[in-house]
């Protein structure tokens, strides 16, 4: 399998997550407007992979930009483009800032040299996540016990990042280790990330694995089949709410319930330490008709009103502690987070 996204002979080039697990195929992009396409409809998606991929659409963008006109007009356009794809990820709107630090600091230079500039930006981003994950696999993996049952929620695997993963690097660096580990898999209704991505991620490594449905959970943890919980993050405000693909609320309130830990894991550009409380993150509302819809085929009536927020927040009281590429946090997150917070500034 090629990389989650690439740069290659002026595109950018990513697997279509929409078709796996039964079709391995491949997008490209050759335009800013193109990748902001592909993001809004989640032929790449998880957090750490749409702050790569955007940040290779501005590059693109500017690369392309009309010479005649004011680049730092085009510049702005592309940037708010690519803003409006996806509210609630906050590595989306880590990417772009970091980009226009870059294009701050170079824009006298010519259109061409510019765009080059902020490619080898993008670039480094992408080299940067891989090993950001493969660190907080490296911290993760010791809160995985040999012959744990470990239950995990959407796809926070290399689908979802550059490459390795955040809660499925974690697992995964558990088994590479030797431990023996068993992954539950949620399908995570209604885009099935779990069932489609993550169960042919980890079939893929070689991790033992059963798929379940969302609502099969609660049943799992009565019964004692699951030891722990892992799941991404696409943004994480300092006091430690946590907003996940819909549906993670809800785990977290079972795992709490049956005395089970809960944790996430996710990168520094996932925090956003602008905002105090979870109730402050955006939450994407997608539309209805992936809920009406499974695999093409209707499930319900086309006018049935749907709602299909696209995320929930995990209080950070719910959470056992929080993996980055800096550590393990745990609680009290208001005074565990601070540390992080003044290392993202330096």
């Amino acid at each position: 399998m090629r990389p989650t996204i690439d740069w290659q002979d002026d595109r950018v080039v990513m697997i279509d997550q929409r078709k796996l697990p039964l079709e391995e195929v491949y997008v490209e992009c050759r335009t800013e407007e193109e990748v902001a396409q592909a993001i809004e409809t989640m032929v790449i998606r998880g957090a750490p992979a749409i702050g790569v991929a955007a940040a290779y659409g501005v590059a693109l963008g500017v690369m392309k930009s009309d010479p005649m006109e004011e680049v730092d007009r085009q510049f702005d356009l592309i940037i708010q483009r690519l803003a409006r794809t996806r509210p609630t990820a906050r590595n989306l709107f880590w990417a772009l800032e970091r980009m226009k630090r870059v294009h701050a600091e170079n824009r006298l230079l010519p259109c061409g040299a510019l765009g080059l500039r902020l490619l080898r930006e993008a670039q480094a981003m992408d080299e940067e996540d891989v090993e950001t994950n493969r660190r907080i696999g490296a911290f993760g993996k010791d809160l995985i016990e040999d012959g744990d049952s470990v239950l995990t929620h959407c796809n926070a695997g290399g689908l979802a990042t550059a490459g390795y993963g955040t809660a499925v690097g974690v697992i995964r660096a558990a088994f590479e280790e030797g431990k023996k580990v068993h992954v539950f898999v949620d399908e995570t209704r209604p885009f099935l990330q779990g069932a489609r991505l993550t169960a042919w991620e980890l079939r893929e490594l070689g991790v033992p694995m059963t798929l379940i449905t969302d609502n099969m959970a609660g049943w799992m943890m009565k019964k004692g089949e699951v030891k722990l919980v892992i799941t991404g993050a696409d943004r994480i405000v300092r006091r430690g709410d946590a907003a996940n693909k819909i549906g993670t609320y809800s785990l977290a309130v079972l795992a709490r319930h049956h005395g089970i830990p809960f944790y996430v894991a996710a990168p520094l550009s996932t925090f956003d330490f602008r905002l105090r409380s979870g109730d402050e993150i955006p939450i994407e509302e997608r539309p209805g008709d992936e809920v009406r819809r499974v695999g093409g085929s209707a499930v319900t009536l086309p006018d049935i009103p749907v709602r299909n927020p696209a995320f929930d927040v995990v209080p950070a009281k719910l959470i056992s502690a929080i993996i980055s590429e800096r550590g393990i946090a745990r609680p009290p997150y208001g005074k565990s987070l601070r540390v992080w917070q003044k290392a993202s500034h330096t």
